[in-house]
């Protein structure tokens, strides 16, 4: 083992593989005693290192859940809520005041605004009108979605303790602000699995924008395991190229050479697992075997030729052009007929610092149709009732106006206190405005929504209890909520 005439690796291999043998025999035989001592029937708790398969077996839903599947449409950004869904006619005779500081209330800016002299409001410049029977506002800017409003549920009463974009997106994505938790998708694939054993259970997309091109970096972690096993994180599918990254077979490998290789591989790291016992290893086997499955099912999945004309017409102009929001939302629906549980298109571009009236009709004009056009298309083929729908961003913006004010231009600051969201299908009740905000649409005044109660909501809609879902690791129990969160029934048909 320290012998010098071995290779420095190798002498440092023998070294760690001989420690862990001496722990698994130690740990062996404490293990053992302690059960002797707890009598005949004792067994050990199931902790942070079984296995996915183990693990998806005892976390079956906790209820009949009324969602099988999840497609998130993320506005990475942050749309404005009051070019939305948040009518506030009375801020027009407001126009260049400035905000009141009672409104304010001690709130922090960010060090964008912080510095200004004055914080005037910004009226919208956007038109609205009531529509369907539920008499939900929208804004001019969402026409298709004005059409179906009796079909979605609108939150206008979210909010966040983030607010800059990166902590926003990592908070509402993995429950906590700091990077290192599982994302949704991965608590979804860690507890309930996947029907589909040829897809991952979590299909991540970035869809293309035509708004402000400066838009915020998007990283894996955030449809990433944390530390949950890896094969739980989401799988990126990607519009050009090879769909999946390093899909395809290397030039001159067929798929029965790659058979063997993959069949050699697994029995070497099914002896290293075996050996040292990291769950990372398994995930690594099953990684390759779900590799090997998808090249077939992901170039099924993404040819769209055989959709009929009037698909793509439903979707709109878009909907042909690869990586478009349109094209995406098309692939979404394919996905969830094929059982995956958990669908996320990113649409980057919604943080209108500046130049708000140019941009975000741009913004809005990429998703409104694709997004119709998804609840419609789940809706005819009786796909909405289990297949849950969810519309948002991090935060939203503020009622002032950063930097120069014009009655042609104007631009909002992030705002974590209050922003806008809509669901629909999979157990949401339509037909909803759930929420108010103050006259300034700066504080929430009813039926306030925290980031936690939406993942709470989300999945007790797919049968999972929140409290329940967990997972133990450095000593303690984590869930996606942390100690935090309330299902909004209110929302729930």
């Amino acid at each position: 083992m320290n012998d010098p005439s071995l290779p420095s690796p190798v002498r440092d291999l023998l070294t760690a593989r001989s420690r862990r043998a001496l722990l698994r025999g130690s740990l062996a035989t404490l293990g053992g005693a302690a059960l002797a001592r707890l009598g005949p029937g004792a067994a050990p708790r199931v902790g942070g290192a079984a296995s996915a398969e183990r693990a998806v077996r005892q976390l079956a839903p906790h209820f009949a859940p009324k969602a099988k599947r999840i497609i998130w449409l993320f506005m990475s950004g942050a749309p404005s809520q009051l070019e939305t869904f948040d009518h506030k006619p009375g801020l027009l005779d407001l126009y260049d005041t400035d905000l009141p500081d009672s409104v304010v209330a001690g709130q922090r800016f960010t060090t964008m605004t912080s510095g200004q002299a004055r914080f005037p409001i910004a009226p919208s410049r956007f038109a609205f009108d009531q529509h369907g029977e539920s008499g939900a506002w929208v804004s001019e800017l969402l026409p298709h979605t004005a059409k179906m409003v009796d079909d979605i549920a609108i939150v206008r009463s979210m909010f966040t303790e983030s607010i800059n974009h990166d902590p926003g997106i990592t908070f509402i994505q993995t429950g906590h602000e700091q990077p290192g938790r599982p994302s949704l998708g991965s608590w979804l694939s860690y507890g309930l699995g996947s029907p589909n054993e040829d897809l991952p259970a979590f299909v991540v997309m970035q869809a293309s924008w035509t708004g402000r091109q400066e838009a915020q970096a998007l990283f894996s972690r955030l449809w990433g395991s944390g530390f949950l096993p890896s094969q739980h994180q989401g799988v990126g599918l990607r519009a050009a190229g090879d769909p999946v990254l390093y899909l395809s077979d290397p030039p001159g490998v067929d798929r029965a050479r790659r058979r063997l290789v993959l069949d050699a591989l697994a029995k070497l790291n099914g002896r290293t697992a075996d050996a040292v016992g990291d769950p990372e290893t398994r995930a690594r086997i099953e990684a390759y075997e779900l590799a090997f499955r998808m090249q077939t099912s992901v170039p099924e999945l993404t040819d769209v030729s055989s959709e009929p004309e009037s698909v793509f017409e439903l979707y709109g102009p878009d909907a042909k052009k690869p990586g478009t929001f349109a094209a995406s939302c098309l692939l979404a629906r394919r996905l969830a007929e094929r059982g995956v549980p958990m669908v996320q298109i990113f649409h980057r571009g919604w943080d209108q610092h500046s130049d708000l009236p140019k941009d975000l009709p741009n913004q809005c004009r990429d998703v409104d149709q694709p997004a119709w056009a998804l609840v419609q298309d789940l809706k005819q083929r009786g796909m909405l009732d289990d297949t849950l729908v969810v519309w948002g961003g991090e935060f939203g913006r503020t009622v002032y106006c950063q930097g120069p004010l014009s009655e042609a231009n104007y631009g909002r600051d992030h705002h974590p206190r209050c922003f806008s969201m809509w669901l629909a299908g999979g157990g949401v009740k339509g037909g909803v405005v759930h929420g108010e905000t103050c006259d300034f649409s700066y504080n929430v005044t009813r039926d306030p929504v925290h980031v936690h109660d939406l993942n709470a909501t989300l999945l007790h809609l797919l049968g999972v209890d929140h409290e329940k879902l967990t997972f133990r690791h450095q000593g303690r129990d984590f869930r996606l909520t942390d100690v935090h969160g309330e299902v909004v029934r209110a929302l729930l048909a």
